[in-house]
C-alpha cells in the first residue's frame, strides 16, 4: 500500500503501528483490540489498526497533561519551528498520503490533492499563532494596570469524521498544538491510518515532543471518555449534527467547552438573471464532489422558474456522464459511499422522495458502494432528501417565483452552514444572503470552499459558529482569558 519515492522514505510503515494506538510517544496495544481498514471501493483490507478503550483515554489525559505544562512554556519560536516543519512534511509526504486518502476514504485523486494542500496550509498559519500577540492592556478606575491574558487551556480533544479526515482533523490539531496544548485525537475508525496515523507521524517526524499528540481511535464509548475527562477542557468536534447535540449535552454537564462544526444542507440559489451553463458547473461539483459526502455539499438547488426546465435538464444530463469508480484504478468523477449503512440510507432517502411526489431525472441506482449521482425534480418540501442532509450524491430542484420566495425557501431549514447564490447582480445576492442565516456566503460560486486563514463554521443545527480560520478565531477556540492587574503598592480597603 504504501509508496516510497527517490528523495524520501516510506512514512506510513504498516508493522510499526498494525494493530496499535499511539499514547505517549509509543505505538501501544489499545484496551479495544483491533479493526481492518477496509477499501470501500473494493472491500479489500488495507491493514489492521488499534482500537482504543475508555481506559487507554484515561492514560492518555494523564501523559498529555503532564507533557503540555512544558511545551506551554516552550519559547514560542520552537513551537512555530515544529508547525512549519509540519507543514512541509505534508508537502514532502503528498504523494504516499494521498493514496491513502484514496484508497481508505474513496476520496477522488483531485479531492485528495486539495486536502494535503489545505492541510499543509493550516500548520504554516498554525505556526504563526505562538508569537500572536494573546491579550491586550486594559483601562483601570484603579491606580494599576490592568490586563488580560489568553493562556493554553491544557489538553485538546479532537473528534473528526471519515469524509475529509485530514482537513477536518488538522484544523483542531494544528492550532491547538501551536497554542500550548496537547491534543488527544480520536478519528473515525473507518478512516483511522488517513485521519490518525498519517497526523502522527507527521508531527513526530516534525520534532513534537512525546505526550503532545495522542491517537485513541475508538467508537462512542471512547468519544463520551473524551469528554468526561476532567483534564480535557476543550473539546473539537466535527460530525453528524445528532452525535453533536450528544457531545455537546455530556460537555454542558461536565463544563467542558464544546466547539461543534455539525451537518448542513446548503442552499444554492439561481437566480432569474443566471447564466444557467455556468450555474449547472458550479452545481455540479457543489452537489457531487466526493458523492456528496460533505458539510457543505449542495443540497437545495433554488432556481427561478423561468429557468427551471433549463436547468434540471442540463444538470441531469451532466449527472448521466459522470463516471463512477475505484478512484485508485483510473479517472473518476466519484468514488464510493464509505459503507453500506450510508448508502442504504441514501437510496431510502430517494425512493422515499420519488414515493412522495419527486420527479427523478437521473440517477438513483448503484452497484455495490458507488451511488448514481442523482437528480430529484420538484420534491415536496417535507421529504427527508430536501430538508435534511442527505450525505450522499443527490440534487433537490425546486423552484422560485421572486427573491422572497427564494429567501423564504433557503431559510427554511434548521442548518445554517453554506450558501451560494448565481447572479449579474451582485448586490442583489448579497441583500438576499443577509436575510438568510448562513455562517459561510458564496456569491457566484457553489458552496464546498476552504481555505485555511478564513472563517469556517455554521449556525443553528450546523454548529456553534466559526471556532477556524484566522488567527483570532483559533486563539479564542483554544485558550482561556484570564485578567490580571498589577499595583505599585498593596491597596488599603475599608473593613
Amino acid at each position: 500500500m504504501t509508496t516510497t519515492t527517490e528523495t524520501r522514505g516510506s512514512l506510513i510503515d504498516e508493522e510499526t503501528f498494525a494493530g496499535k494506538i499511539y499514547i505517549d510517544g509509543k505505538w501501544t496495544a489499545g484496551a479495544a483490540g483491533e479493526i481492518a481498514s477496509i477499501e470501500p471501493a473494493t472491500g479489500n483490507t488495507l491493514a489492521m489498526v488499534g482500537l482504543a478503550g475508555p481506559e487507554d483515554v484515561a492514560r492518555a489525559a494523564e501523559g498529555a497533561a503532564r507533557a503540555q505544562k512544558e511545551w506551554a512554556a516552550t519559547p514560542h519560536p520552537a513551537r512555530a519551528a515544529v508547525l512549519r516543519r509540519a507543514g512541509q512534511l505534508w508537502e514532502q509526504h503528498a504523494d504516499e498520503i494521498a493514496q491513502w486518502n484514496v484508497r481508505e476514504v474513496g476520496a477522488i485523486p483531485p479531492l485528495a490533492g486539495f486536502a494535503l494542500h489545505v492541510t499543509a496550509a493550516e500548520c504554516y498559519e498554525a505556526s504563526a499563532l505562538p508569537s500572536a500577540p494573546k491579550g491586550a492592556v486594559l483601562s483601570s478606575e484603579e491606580p494599576r494596570l490592568s490586563l488580560s491574558e489568553q493562556v493554553p487551556v491544557g489538553v485538546v480533544g479532537v473528534i473528526s469524521p471519515f469524509n475529509v479526515p485530514l482537513i477536518l482533523g488538522i484544523r483542531a490539531v494544528a492550532p491547538a498544538l501551536a497554542l500550548g496544548n496537547a491534543v488527544l485525537l480520536k478519528p473515525d475508525p473507518r478512516t483511522i491510518i488517513t485521519g490518525g496515523v498519517s497526523m502522527v507521524r507527521i508531527f513526530e517526524e516534525a520534532g513534537l515532543p512525546p505526550g503532545l499528540l495522542q491517537l485513541i481511535p475508538g467508537g462512542a464509548d471512547v468519544g463520551e471518555a473524551m469528554v468526561t475527562d476532567p483534564r480535557v477542557r476543550v473539546i473539537a468536534f466535527t460530525g453528524s449534527t445528532r452525535a453533536g447535540r450528544i457531545v455537546g449535552e455530556l460537555a454542558g454537564r461536565h463544563l467542558t467547552r464544546a466547539h461543534l462544526e455539525l451537518g448542513g444542507n446548503s442552499a444554492f440559489v439561481v437566480r432569474h438573471d443566471a447564466d444557467v451553463d455556468k450555474a449547472v458547473n458550479l452545481a455540479t461539483w457543489g452537489s457531487f464532489l466526493h458523492q456528496g459526502q460533505i458539510c457543505m455539499t449542495v443540497g437545495r438547488h433554488i432556481v427561478h422558474e423561468s429557468l427551471f426546465e433549463e436547468y434540471v435538464s442540463k444538470l441531469a444530463a451532466k449527472a448521466e456522464t459522470m463516471h463512477v469508480g475505484d478512484p485508485a484504478a483510473g479517472p473518476t468523477h466519484l468514488g464510493p459511499l464509505i459503507d453500506e449503512v450510508q448508502r442504504d440510507r441514501v437510496h431510502t432517502l430517494v425512493q422515499d422522495a420519488v414515493a412522495h411526489g419527486a420527479v427523478l431525472r437521473a440517477g438513483g441506482t448503484y452497484e455495490g458502494l458507488f451511488y448514481r449521482p442523482t437528480v430529484l425534480a420538484n420534491p415536496p418540501r417535507e421529504v427527508t432528501a430536501y430538508c435534511d442532509e442527505v450525505f450522499g450524491p443527490v440534487a433537490s430542484v425546486v423552484p422560485f417565483s421572486s427573491d422572497d420566495e427564494a429567501i423564504e425557501l433557503a431559510a427554511e431549514t434548521d442548518f445554517g452552514l453554506s450558501l451560494g447564490i448565481v447572479t449579474a447582480d451582485v448586490m442583489a445576492a448579497l441583500e438576499m444572503a443577509r436575510l438568510i442565516p448562513t455562517g459561510i456566503v458564496h456569491i457566484n460560486d457553489q458552496t464546498v470552499n476552504d481555505e485555511a486563514n478564513t472563517p469556517f463554521g455554521g449556525v443553528g443545527a450546523s454548529g456553534t459558529g466559526s471556532r477556524h480560520g484566522g488567527a483570532q478565531a483559533s486563539i479564542d477556540a483554544f485558550t482561556e482569558t484570564r485578567w490580571i492587574t498589577m499595583r505599585r503598592e498593596p491597596g488599603t480597603y475599608p473593613l
